[in-house]
């Protein structure tokens, strides 16, 4: 197959859609052409796929983007055997263009629910765009192929769809858990708990545990954080590719996940501490219910409460203080992602749909 691959929202070096998707696609022997604000965000395709750039859609700013996609579409419907769509604001430019190949929705998240996220977003305005978008769910599935990363998302279709989760590459062997640096790896936020992050890096500092995050920051949140840098107490790497960025998890003493208590969080499981049980990191996070039944089950972790950050720091010096426990939750965290999170499971699963929607024997 020709893939045509189009984002204008996520990063180009988003691990789902380049690191997962793509290079499963690729591994398998299909072409893909990728489509993505490469300048926007100021990195270059790699090199094992046809790079396309397009802007990119930011906070008010998004009809440039999504007529660019609508144009590039028009131009390559001829060429591509399939096309996948990882934004909601791609509905847009595919829906009503004649001739099209076949079009995969690639459901990140629940879209309505971050509407309570979006700072850019009058109040006024979110119910109405909440609706909106619910209606946009209703004509894609109408109209289009549907993954869904998340189980609990299919609850918003009336079909049911295949699932995709966001699982990662798990190593055969990891180094054991280290006793002096946490990380955090993802995007960084007031909701997804950067505050605590920080005040938990100063709290730490004096036990001689270093924090580092990792991860692109939202515009409310870089100020604190180079502050906290420049005062010495905390590492931030900013964004780094996938593969780059989990080469720094091995070896770390508990890796967070500090989500708080919002709509678009309760139903979804955090990639991150499956990556951080993959590279044999113990896990500390907030109690979200699918993080809860996650580190529970496999008991690769500890919980701590809302907001709470005493809690992180005192699970933290815990985890340090107790070899056995850290490298205990360490050894089942990895040995569970391997057996149930391993990405070429479902990479094989995600192909062979795509191959059926085509009409390609594999």
């Amino acid at each position: 197959m020709h893939v045509l691959v189009m984002t204008v929202v996520h990063h180009p070096e988003d691990a789902r859609i380049l690191h997962r998707e793509i290079r499963a696609l690729v591994d398998a022997g299909h072409e893909v052409t990728y489509a993505a604000p490469f300048a926007a965000r100021g990195v270059a395709p790699r090199p094992w796929v046809t790079g396309v750039d397009l802007p990119r859609a930011a906070e008010r700013r998004r009809l440039t983007a999504v007529r660019a996609a609508r144009k590039l579409l028009k131009r390559l419907r001829g060429q591509v055997d399939l096309v996948i769509v990882h934004d909601i604001e791609l509905l847009l430019a595919v829906v009503g263009v004649r001739r099209r190949p076949p079009v995969v929705w690639d459901v990140h998240e629940d879209t309505p629910a971050t509407m309570s996220l979006k700072p850019w977003l009058p109040a006024f305005l979110r119910p109405p765009v909440r609706v909106f978008a619910r209606v946009l769910e209703g004509i894609a599935e109408r109209h289009l192929h549907l993954l869904l990363a998340e189980t609990a998302y299919q609850g918003r279709f009336r079909r049911e769809h295949l699932i995709v989760p966001n699982d990662t590459w798990v190593p055969e062997t990891v180094s054991r858990p280290g006793h002096e640096r946490v990380v955090y790896l993802g995007w960084l936020s007031e909701a997804r708990g950067v505050y605590e992050a920080v005040e938990a890096a100063r709290l730490l500092q004096p036990h001689k545990v270093a924090v580092e995050l990792i991860g692109y920051a939202d515009p409310s949140s870089r100020a604190v954080l180079n502050e906290a840098v420049a005062q010495g107490f905390l590492e931030w790497r900013d964004f780094l590719p996938n593969d780059e960025a989990l080469e720094r998890l091995e070896g770390a003493l508990a890796g967070l996940s500090l989500l708080h208590d919002e709509p678009n969080y309760r139903h979804s499981l955090p990639t991150k501490i499956i990556e951080y049980m993959a590279h044999g990191v113990p896990v500390i996070t907030t109690p979200s219910p699918r993080a809860v039944e996650l580190v529970e089950r496999y008991r690769s972790g500890i919980v701590v409460p809302w907001r709470d950050t005493q809690a992180i720091v005192d699970a933290v010096l815990r985890l340090r203080d107790d070899a056995e426990e850290r490298r205990a939750a360490a050894f089942r965290g990895h040995a569970s992602a391997r057996a149930n999170h391993h990405w070429p499971n479902s990479a094989r699963r995600f192909v062979a749909q795509l191959e059926t929607w085509v009409g390609v024997k594999p």
